[in-house]
């Protein structure tokens, strides 16, 4: 991957971008720009999969999907990997999932790219028209959830360590910071 990144000369289409397949980092389409990071560590990926466990049967109830790590066509040239999104029930075999099939997105807050979750992502989830977006603090296992609001977010409520993140849409489910170390 690579080599094929160093070698590539102008904007990235779609195409070009998901011929890249899977790679080790986590690679996405910004306005036909790649964005690189590397993969996630150990407790990133233990607060994704408790997360989507918690969700799993809220969800299903729901005639919903919780997906990891997939695909979101915002607008062309625009292609992000949130970290969990609920979806609406989609073909499974798709290789990027439409914005206005994710009803809640996502991203658990590295330090290295605190920035980008914060501000880019927020920014391009609420454009889209992504409804509700998670943001979750490694660190103090905060958890920060929006709803759009025309074009922006608006922060509905802040969760910390030892308290209780109640949602009520797009699914019903309780979340307790703590469980998603254990």
């Amino acid at each position: 991957m690579t080599a094929a990144v160093f070698d590539h000369d102008g904007p990235w289409t779609e195409e070009e971008y998901l011929a890249l397949g899977e790679t080790q980092q986590r690679v996405e389409l910004f306005d036909w720009s790649l964005y690189v990071t590397p993969g996630p560590t150990p407790l990133h990926q233990n607060i994704s999969g408790e997360l989507r466990a918690a969700l799993r049967k809220p969800v299903r109830e729901a005639g919903l999907r919780v997906l990891e790590a997939v695909n979101v066509r915002l607008r062309p040239g625009r292609i992000p990997i949130p970290d969990l999104v609920i979806t609406s029930d989609i073909d499974l075999q798709v290789l990027v999932i439409d914005a206005r099939d994710v009803h809640l997105a996502c991203e658990i807050i590295s330090p290295s790219n605190a920035a980008t979750d914060k501000v880019l992502k927020m920014h391009y989830y609420a454009a889209a028209g992504i409804e509700w977006y998670l943001l979750i603090e490694q660190e103090t296992l905060t958890m920060f959830l929006y709803q759009r609001q025309g074009g922006h977010y608006v922060e509905r409520s802040i969760t910390k360590a030892g308290e209780v993140l109640e949602l009520t849409e797009p699914v019903r489910a309780t979340i307790r910071p703590e469980d998603l170390v254990s």
